[in-house]
């Protein structure tokens, strides 16, 4: 084990502030090896963990607009449209690290006080894991781009996936109904979709990318659920129950199907969590 050599907390700041895409990626992939190395500390209620900045740094040259402002995402049958596809992928991932270092650097301090110091510990080691995980996608993504003559930032994208962070800054239990449950989770229904269509225009690489980021994302969800139902028993409160209350008080958009049932229960997500408020 290697001593210790700063603060969790601080290099998940770090990361978030840094703006240039394949910085924020280099700054994740070293702050969780250095996680797991025993070079970064994380007492969670001391005084020097920081506060995180209420948004992360995003590339300069990237155009952002409401999801609203956004064209219908093409199904990627010209080159044109593939490469819109490929961008907007790349965006969900760029800021799914933001996701994962913000939940990390926000909520640790109270899954230490609720659940204690080794559920802190698994849930900063599971959403740290998805950071790696998904710094490891927006490579996969950007490197795709370049092979279609494109990058990230060559096209506008949405502030969605953060304008869901905000509205659950205040709670670890809306951040995980909603950012993993819910949005994690529909990925979880379209990308097979998406993966079969890329497949059947002759794309083998970009279908083993989006195989690859679908295998992923269970697990992710997964990570969602476990801790979720944990909060849930520590608050007396039914899982299912809790989880439908927060939806319909934090998520603004539509539950919709088809959805994947069976990569839902393998990330235990069971049916009876959001069938009954689908439309």
């Amino acid at each position: 084990m290697s001593a210790v050599q700063g603060s969790l907390g601080a290099a998940i700041r770090a990361a978030l502030l840094t703006g240039d895409a394949k910085g924020k990626v280099f700054a994740t992939r070293k702050l969780v090896r250095d996680w797991r190395q025993g070079r970064l500390s994380a007492d969670c209620l001391k005084d020097s963990w920081p506060e995180m900045p209420p948004r992360p740094a995003w590339p300069e040259a990237l155009v952002v607009s409401t999801p609203g402002q956004m064209p219908k995402r093409s199904k990627g049958t010209s080159e044109k449209g593939r490469i819109a596809l490929w961008h907007a992928l790349a965006h969900i991932e760029f800021v799914a690290i933001d996701l994962a270092l913000d939940i990390v650097g926000r909520f640790a301090a109270q899954i230490e006080v609720d659940l204690g110091a080794d559920a802190a510990r698994e849930f900063i080691d599971d959403f740290l894991s998805v950071a790696a995980d998904e710094a490891m996608h927006f490579a996969l993504l950007d490197r795709k781009l370049a092979t279609l003559g494109s990058y990230y930032t060559a096209l506008p994208a949405h502030d969605g996936l953060w304008q869901a962070a905000e509205d659950t800054a205040h709670d670890a239990a809306a951040r995980l109904a909603i950012v993993p449950m819910v949005l994690e989770a529909r990925g979880l229904d379209v990308t097979p979709a998406t993966l079969n269509r890329v497949r059947a225009q002759g794309d083998e690489n970009g279908a083993k990318i989006l195989q690859r980021i679908l295998d992923d994302e269970i697990r992710h969800v997964g990570f969602g659920a476990k801790h979720f139902e944990r909060i849930s028993t520590v608050k007396g409160l039914e899982s299912a129950i809790l989880w439908q209350n927060l939806v319909k008080t934090h998520f603004s958009g539509r539950l919709k199907g088809p959805f994947n049932d069976s990569a839902r229960s393998a990330a235990g997500l069971p049916r009876d969590f959001y069938l009954g408020i689908a439309s």
